[in-house]
């Protein structure tokens, strides 16, 4: 075999080795090298050639000598050289002065998913070292696109950071946990106290908080399809298995009833509803909700409410907390100022406890030693949530009819609708649409594959509905935060992508 690439020879030393493009990843991963799922398929595709560390980390882990894999020069053949092919990814590295002890990540993190921050994540971060402008469309995340956190809520942080230096209870500030009973008390969330309040890091640490406190191995949880991944991530690095519900597209992506009846088995302890929804910018009404509870009700199931975005409601709709419809089941409501305050790397959440605790009395007992494990959460963010709840909400002109939110909304579903093999649903809340590809028209049966190719051929990251753990290769999320103008350019380029683009 005659090896002129380095595709070529890649492949060729992989093969001696006995290792796939995983084994390559995982070996990066137990060395500290950066290295992505997208980075060794291009590699061995022939797009691209990786950086010298690459290279070196490759020939290293390859036994090949890195002259060789470069260009090809001094070695004819790569050759196995350990009489243990699965050496170097497992936990030695041959250096050929002396074996060098490398560190693998955890076995529990090999069915963990995050691609919002993932390998097409990885390949624009990669992309725009070289210098090429790539446009964001990945993450909720409006700072970066000119919303700015209310002028009172900086000057009370700023007046209150001498006070905040030391911890406060692992709960949280009294101040804060007291405006977060009212406001639930103004979601007519039942028998709420300030003890049953837990400020967070954002919503983010305490999703991980709580499904550790809950679930051993093998328990089961039932999480929409598709989901925000991190719950998905953080009950399957608890032990947990994850059952997905299908939410369903024709009927505005709201939760199939059916499907989660069928999926209940004596393992399953709890559901997870996300309302309103990301990624599709669905808001349940009161007839979904009602449904809900009353599986839930059946089976004795603790109800986990993600709720982010119940201020970031449109066209006059409302949103309802399911805790105020199940006032004797124990459910657990999320909120937080990231979105709704566009106070995101403030990294203010919380969570509230309600209806019947008596019936989670050792699982609170358990969500309290994880909260005071890890001391408490950011207190200069904790004590400006009185400010926040309690004064000007400048959201409401956002999403009001021309407000920034909404305008964009409405043009991002007319844009993208417009575009021949394109449908989608209109989201009624956030600021997220889950548009759904004709996978016949395009042939897509990757969708990472079509995200990393809008990549890089039109310089735009958005992420592929796999990563929501969607099980079709058919749907994309796109963050409508940026003007219109940005989003106008934006879709011009989609709508010429998608005039040509086919899948292999």
């Amino acid at each position: 075999m005659s090896y002129e690439t380095f595709a070529q020879r890649l492949a060729s030393a992989m093969a001696g080795q006995g290792m796939k493009q995983v084994d390559l990843v995982r070996a990066a991963a137990g060395c500290g090298v950066k290295l992505g799922k997208s980075h060794i398929s291009q590699y061995v595709s022939g797009k691209t050639v990786p950086r010298p560390d690459i290279m070196h980390f490759l020939a290293e882990t390859l036994h090949v000598e890195e002259s060789w894999l470069r260009d090809g020069r001094s070695q004819t053949a790569p050759g196995p050289v350990s009489a243990d092919p699965g050496r170097t990814i497992n936990n030695e590295i041959n250096t050929g002065v002396q074996t060098m002890r490398t560190f693998k990540k955890s076995s529990k993190l090999d069915n963990v998913l995050y691609d919002v921050r993932g390998p097409v994540v990885d390949e624009a971060a990669r992309m725009e070292e070289d210098g090429t402008q790539i446009l964001k469309l990945n993450i909720g995340n409006p700072a970066p696109f000119g919303f700015r956190t209310p002028d009172e809520v900086i000057y009370d942080m700023r007046k209150q950071l001498t006070e905040c230096e030391g911890y406060s209870n692992a709960q949280g500030l009294f101040s804060a946990r007291k405006a977060i009973m009212q406001y639930a008390q103004l979601k007519n969330i039942p028998n709420v106290s300030v003890d049953d309040i837990y400020t967070g890091n954002g919503v983010s640490e305490l999703i991980n908080l709580c499904m550790s406190a809950l679930l051993d191995d093998g328990d089961e949880i039932l999480i929409p399809s598709p989901d925000y991944p991190l719950w998905t991530a953080c009950a399957t690095l608890a032990g947990g298995n994850v059952v997905h519900y299908i939410c369903d597209e024709e009927s505005e992506w709201y939760p199939d009833i059916d499907d989660i009846k069928k999926k209940i088995t004596d393992r399953t302890k709890a559901i997870v509803i996300i309302n309103p929804n990301n990624p599709t910018g669905a808001l349940y009404p009161k007839e979904v909700l009602q449904q809900i509870v009353d599986v839930a009700r059946e089976h004795q199931l603790i109800i986990f409410s993600d709720e982010i975005y119940d201020r970031l409601v449109m066209d006059d709709a409302e949103h309802i907390s399911i805790a105020s419809m199940a006032p004797d089941l124990f459910c657990i409501t999320f909120s937080g100022l990231s979105k709704s305050h566009m106070i995101a790397g403030f990294r203010i959440g919380w969570m509230i406890l309600s209806g019947n605790k008596r019936v989670a009395k050792d699982y609170i007992e358990g969500l309290k030693m994880l909260s005071n494990m890890r001391l408490c959460s950011n207190v200069p963010a904790q004590s400006i949530v009185q400010t926040a709840l309690g004064g000007h909400q400048s959201v409401r002109g956002y999403i009001a009819p021309g407000g920034r939110v909404r305008e964009q909304r409405d043009y991002i579903y007319k844009a993208l609708t417009d575009i021949p093999g394109i449908s989608a649903v209109k989201p009624k809340a956030g600021f997220y649409i889950f548009p759904k590809m004709d996978a016949k028209k395009f042939n897509i049966t990757n969708d990472e594959q079509f995200a990393l190719d809008l990549l890089r051929e039109k310089k735009i990251l958005l992420i592929h509905g796999g990563g929501f753990n969607w099980a079709q290769p058919d749907h994309f999320r796109i963050v409508y935060l940026p003007r219109i103008e940005v989003l106008r350019e934006a879709m011009e380029k989609m709508k010429d992508f998608f005039s040509y683009y086919r899948q292999d």
